[in-house]
């Protein structure tokens, strides 16, 4: 997908804005004459403005009706307030894109308009080093170009899959929170390793580069993860046994359940 003659507005210039600002023009995307970011906090204006050369204002309505694609970068709780602000701009030449956790795309639709296209993503915060993992899917009324200019968006700073929107509470509990269980993760690795007796500086080392090695190997080799796993679990060895005390206290269970409630809860902030 083209978005050469794209302007895209940002409403809201938090981290997520900043990483697929940051993506768009790193990749050659777009321009950064093609952008224009709104928020309500000038020091992030001016870093905005500063950093990427991007056009900035506190005005979303105008931004609004200077744009063809509209990204809703904003947190779940104001969101109403948001479009109320620039909703009498909004017309049939616009793309509004979400990415706000919970907000589906027929409310979208309903507080703008029954007519409008939107597109719902759901990004999380390796994005903001070109990691990223984000999936999407289409409103009533967005087409499949719509789609492919949202995956063009959010692909600028990692992958892409489409779902049906029925799953984005389940998206939202494993990739857009999933950031938050691997961290803890390495937080108890580095605890058990200084319990060892390693000096936590070097239990931290050791942790982390262990995880982003773990996870560059898991994509570049194309294994599974089972196969993988099997390959470091020498029988009667040290990492069996590991495992062994795993299961034993149900990890796998503790991790379906886990997935389960934050998908529960997203499907209650989310009202469907």
């Amino acid at each position: 997908m083209n978005l050469k003659s794209k302007r895209i507005a940002f409403i809201g210039a938090g981290n997520m804005a900043e990483a697929l600002i940051r993506g768009l023009i790193a990749a050659e995307v777009v321009q950064s004459s093609q952008l224009i970011a709104t928020d309500i906090r000038p020091d992030r204006l001016e870093f905005f403005k500063s950093t990427f050369g991007v056009r900035v204002t506190d005005d979303n309505a105008r931004a609004v009706a200077n744009a063809d694609i509209v990204l809703l970068a904003v947190k779940p709780q104001p969101m109403s307030e948001v479009l109320a602000g620039f909703k009498s701009r909004i017309t049939n030449h616009h793309l509004v894109i979400t990415i706000a956790a919970g907000i589906t795309t027929s409310r979208i639709e309903r507080e703008l308009g029954s007519s409008v296209r939107v597109v719902r993503g759901m990004p999380n915060t390796p994005a903001l080093v070109g990691a990223g993992a984000a999936a999407l899917c289409k409103g009533a009324h967005a087409t499949d170009d719509d789609l492919a200019t949202a995956e063009a968006i959010l692909g600028a700073v990692g992958v892409t899959v489409r779902v049906e929107e029925k799953f984005m509470d389940a998206v939202t509990a494993l990739s857009g929170s999933g950031p938050a269980y691997l961290f803890l993760v390495t937080e108890a690795m580095i605890k058990a390793g200084a319990a060892a007796g390693l000096p936590e500086d070097v239990a931290k080392r050791l942790a982390v580069q262990t995880f982003y090695g773990s996870a560059k190997l898991l994509v570049e080799s194309g294994e599974p993860p089972e196969s993988l796993r099997c390959k470091v679990t020498s029988p009667g060895g040290t990492t069996e046994t590991a495992l062994k005390v795993m299961d034993q206290r149900k990890l796998m269970d503790i991790f379906v359940e886990a997935i389960d409630a934050a998908a529960r809860r997203g499907k209650e902030l989310s009202g469907s």
